[in-house]
């Protein structure tokens, strides 16, 4: 176990000299809608209270819970779905870790460095990368079962961006399944023990973080499955709520990845930093017009894959990424990704292919069951026919600004797994870094939280400004802006035109899932284009068509706060270091 230093509440940071308003929103008293500092809701219709509140059931919120169930601490888990409905369950990809002799730390470190692209912060990756294999250990002594090979060696698989066989896999496909199981397992094991103080609130969701007169966290406000709202007093808020894929039509991400932990974070003062970097994962099964289902999963045709070999052609059976990265198929993502949309649009093809049909039925089925079996459901048999694929919104980047042990400048607040930047994923995550760095910073966190947070009791809320919240009717038009301005290549004039389209959507004072989710959005995707239009230049996965180029000058982070307005400023990679 890690031993963290003490997390003493520290004072919120004051906004930077040298912020300045955003650019390409509205000015002051043209038409558009600023981002709230907290939203309007009916009448609160029940109370609750906890010594720790995690929002949010997928590897980093139940590494986190587990942790303080062992310290018997009261906490209460919220959750939009049940337990297992995460991005995590849905994970294909393995764990990444150093494990053999073969590998080293420096090997990993220097892989994650070069996808992140200059902004990663060095002491973070490090940190990670020395802590992976004692918090996949601990998983595996709870009872997480990885694939091995004939000898009963764990099985090392290869994905893009790393330089050696470091990657655990479960069930060939379905790693993120076994660790959602095995943490979910060790979740109910402390409620049904008698000496446990673990709860679980399902389908109930954020609305707001909870702040005191001191701008501190002091609780959550959220909505149940029946719609009613609710708030829970707690000193110690825990967001774990994931990403924000369902920001564009086309994604990875479950339906329930609509930014509520950041939004949440922004409207209590907090700062959400790297939010431009956005990952497109390069091979999404295009589903064949015949098999299209409204409300379809997208099926992620894993890295693993291309690491076994398979490789993206176009219609003439072109190899598509030969000559283009050292790495031909295996390159990071960012890279292929921006390749197979530069090839589209080039070409006028709507899409590539995958070409794995050399593996066979037998690999096939023992490999990547899981994503066969999605793939032959949906019309496409990668066993006799390349797989049509595109990029899509897979992983964010940025988020929520926190170090490793989920520490953000709120009092109070704290933030792991997708939901925080850490400085560990940098312009661009490496491959199945993802799911350790939740393991990771959740575990590290539950035992910050044993270690100094419990002789509090919350302080009473003092309400901010509330704002209506967004027409889910706008929800079309909201993602087609996304789509084509703030996708996997932008341009200047694309995210103006996606700014003024989000904030022109129409408010609406019906509040329920629906119109929380279309403000969410509305917010992370302002977020997300305010920041790309600002970074000029071409860096890890943020492209920009119109600077294509990187620049040395932006080995900066972009951050971002709400103070009389939405705020950004430079920042640089450590804290240590002179921003100017």
């Amino acid at each position: 176990m890690n031993n963290p230093e003490s997390g003493a509440r520290r004072p919120p940071a004051a906004p930077a000299a040298d912020s300045r308003p955003a650019p390409g929103l509205p000015s002051p008293g043209t038409r558009g809608r600023a981002i709230g500092r907290e939203l309007a809701t009916p009448p609160v219709a029940w109370t609750d209270t906890a010594q720790v509140v995690v929002v949010g059931s997928g590897a980093a919120g139940l590494a986190t819970t587990v942790e303080l169930a062992t310290a018997g601490i009261d906490t209460l888990v919220v959750t939009r779905g049940e337990i297992t409905e995460t991005a995590t369950d849905w994970a294909q990809g393995g764990l990444a870790a150093v494990w053999s002799d073969e590998d080293s730390l420096a090997l990993h470190v220097s892989d994650t460095l070069t996808a992140g692209a200059g902004l990663c912060d060095v002491d973070a990756v490090w940190d990670l990368v020395t802590n992976a294999p004692e918090a996949i250990e601990e998983l595996i002594t709870l009872g997480a079962q990885f694939d091995t090979d004939a000898t009963g060696a764990y099985d090392l698989h290869l994905e893009g961006g790393h330089h050696a066989r470091r990657i655990l896999h479960a069930g060939g496909d379905a790693t993120g399944r076994e660790v959602q199981r095995t943490l979910s397992a060790a979740l109910h094991a402390a409620i049904l023990n008698p000496e446990s103080s673990i709860r679980v609130r399902a389908h109930t969701r954020l609305i707001d973080v909870l702040t005191d007169a001191d701008g501190a966290a002091c609780g959550v406000r959220v909505i149940d499955a029946d719609g009613r709202i609710g708030e829970i007093a707690s000193p110690a808020v825990v967001l774990a709520a994931g990403g924000i894929g369902q920001l564009w039509s086309l994604t990875t991400n479950p339906s329930v990845a609509t930014g509520d932990g950041i939004a949440a974070a922004l409207r209590a003062g907090a700062t959400i930093r790297d939010i431009e970097f956005v990952q497109f994962h390069p091979t999404i099964l295009v589903v064949p017009e015949a098999h299209r289902r409204p409300g379809d999963r997208g099926v992620l045709i894993s890295e693993a894959v291309r690491g076994e070999g398979a490789f993206l052609i176009d219609r003439t059976g072109a190899r598509v990424m030969q000559g283009l990265h050292p790495l031909a198929d295996l390159a990071p993502r960012d890279v292929v990704a921006s390749s197979m949309e530069a090839h589209m649009a080039r070409t006028g093809e709507p899409n590539l292919f995958l070409d794995a049909t050399h593996f066979g039925a037998d690999k096939w089925e023992s490999h990547f069951p899981s994503i066969l079996g999605m793939c032959r459901e949906r019309g496409v048999d990668p066993v006799t026919e390349p797989i049509p694929v595109r990029p899509a919104a897979h992983y964010l980047c940025g988020g929520v600004s926190a170090d490793l042990q989920g520490t953000t400048e709120v009092p109070g607040l704290y933030a792991v797994g997708e939901v925080a930047a850490t400085g560990v994923q940098g312009a661009n995550r490496l491959a199945s870094n993802s799911v350790t760095e939740g393991l990771v910073a959740g575990e590290r966190l539950g035992a910050l939280l044993v270690g100094d947070r419990f002789g509090w009791t919350p302080a009473e809320t003092v309400r901010r400004a509330a704002a209506p919240v967004t027409d889910p009717a706008a929800l079309v038009d909201l993602r087609r802006a996304t789509d084509e301005g703030v996708s996997v290549h932008r341009t200047d004039a694309g995210l103006r035109a996606a700014l003024r389209t989000l904030a022109e959507l129409p408010a609406t004072d019906d509040f329920c899932h629906e119109s929380l989710d279309a403000e969410n959005l509305r917010t992370v995707g302002t977020l997300v284009a305010t920041s790309a239009l600002a970074r000029t230049e071409s860096r890890g996965c943020h492209r920009r068509a119109d600077h294509p180029q990187q620049v040395p000058a932006w080995v900066r982070r972009l951050a971002l706060r709400l103070n009389g307005g939405l705020r950004i400023r430079q920042e640089p990679i450590n804290a240590e270091e002179d921003p100017e």
